[in-house]
């Protein structure tokens, strides 16, 4: 995706380059990886991210096809400023459903979501495990097929699991993924990670 590309924002990817290396990563595998680092400036996201090239590059050339992007938090939706997002967690339907089936309002939206977008789409997750272990269920079932789940959900109470289990689904089935290994996350690192799909290198 073309955008013009602000002095302060190549600057700053020059002084991000200068503190860690990036430069034998493979194309999109580096791209995540320095958005996420820009975004946090925190280097150590290098050795914390899991990363497949080709199920990046899988994630990059559906959302050039105008694939769905569907996200678990209105943040998320908010730092993907160049491409529209479907986002139901403050939906009355969510709440309904939540209530109904004794779920989290992030996981309801996330299987009301399965319904518009079951096929080919992008699936960010930066917020609530439940709705990355909600997504998974979903897969297994054979209700969905992502062309990549981008699972950085936060928190001390099921987020390292939930994305282990997302990583034993790459692993197992091909389920291309994106994830890392700590408790850490979030929505603004989720955004980033398709923002680096979308915009790739910006200083090239």
């Amino acid at each position: 995706m073309n955008r013009t590309v602000h002095p302060i924002e190549t600057r700053s990817y020059r002084i991000m380059r200068s503190i860690v290396d990036t430069a034998t990563l493979a194309p999109h595998t580096r791209d995540v990886v320095e958005r996420i680092i820009h975004t946090t400036a925190d280097p150590s996201w290098r050795d914390d991210l899991v990363l497949d090239e080709h199920a990046l590059t899988a994630g990059a050339q559906a959302l050039r096809a105008q694939a769905p992007l569907v996200v678990d938090a209105a943040m998320v939706a908010a730092g993907v400023t160049s491409y529209p997002s479907i986002c139901l967690v403050g939906s009355q339907p969510a709440r309904e459903l939540a209530t109904q089936a004794d779920l989290t309002r992030s996981a309801a939206a996330i299987r009301l979501a399965a319904r518009e977008a079951a096929d080919g789409a992008v699936w960010a997750i930066g917020n609530a495990p439940t709705a990355l272990v909600e997504l998974l269920r979903l897969v297994a079932d054979g209700e969905v097929r992502p062309a990549l789940i981008v699972g950085l959900p936060v928190g001390y109470v099921g987020a390292v699991e939930s994305k282990e289990a997302l990583r034993v689904a790459a692993r197992r089935a091909g389920l291309p993924a994106l994830s890392n290994l700590s408790a850490r996350g979030g929505s603004a690192v989720a955004a980033a990670a398709v923002n680096a799909l979308l915009y790739g290198d910006p200083l090239a």
